[in-house]
């Protein structure tokens, strides 16, 4: 079946979930971007889980390592689709791109850990690729900078990512709880 919108999840790993590295409000987002799940599949949207792998064996996020696993309170299901990378985009030599022109994807919603990387990073190459892009405002997340808290770079990331306006596509924000994926 082809949708036309998927879930885009970014690094919603354990590492970042729990514990020493969680990021700001981690709790809180998992809990939306499980509902957000549940939402996509109940429409037969893709689900897409992207995790980050370190090349760095002992690293928090070595492939196969407990912090490199989802987080239990998502609770994937084998039909979502699974896609590794090593960079912070996840159009970087993945096949996210081909997977999701396969499918009829055209729209992302996207949603994860560490907003003013790997976020950023994903929604600036969904715009190159061609794909819109719809930020769930309150279901991204990060640590906070020597410069910035968390809440000070997810409020500029909401506020940039929208004006991204060089490209064909486009980002547009939604709180997560008034995501449709019916489009």
């Amino acid at each position: 079946m082809f949708r036309a919108t998927a879930l885009l999840v970014i690094d919603a790993q354990q590492a970042l979930t729990r514990g020493r590295y969680a990021t700001w409000e981690a709790g809180a987002v998992v809990a939306r971007i499980r509902a957000l799940a549940e939402r996509a599949r109940a429409v037969g949207a893709p689900v897409i889980f992207v995790q980050h792998e370190s090349a760095e064996p002992g690293d928090l996020l070595e492939r196969g390592s407990e912090g490199w696993q989802l987080d239990a309170d998502l609770q994937a299901q084998a039909q979502d689709w699974r896609v590794a990378k090593r960079s912070s985009d996840a159009f970087h030599q993945t096949d996210l791109a081909s997977r999701l022109r396969a499918a009829g994807v055209r729209r992302l919603v996207v949603c994860g850990m560490q907003s003013e990387f790997c976020v950023d990073s994903t929604v600036r190459q969904a715009l190159v690729q061609g794909f819109d892009v719809l930020l769930v405002q309150d279901a991204h997340t990060t640590l906070d900078s020597e410069a910035l808290s968390a809440a000070q770079i997810r409020a500029h990331e909401n506020a940039t990512l929208p004006g991204l306006d060089s490209y064909a596509a486009r980002v547009s924000l939604s709180p997560a709880d008034a995501v449709s994926f019916d489009a």
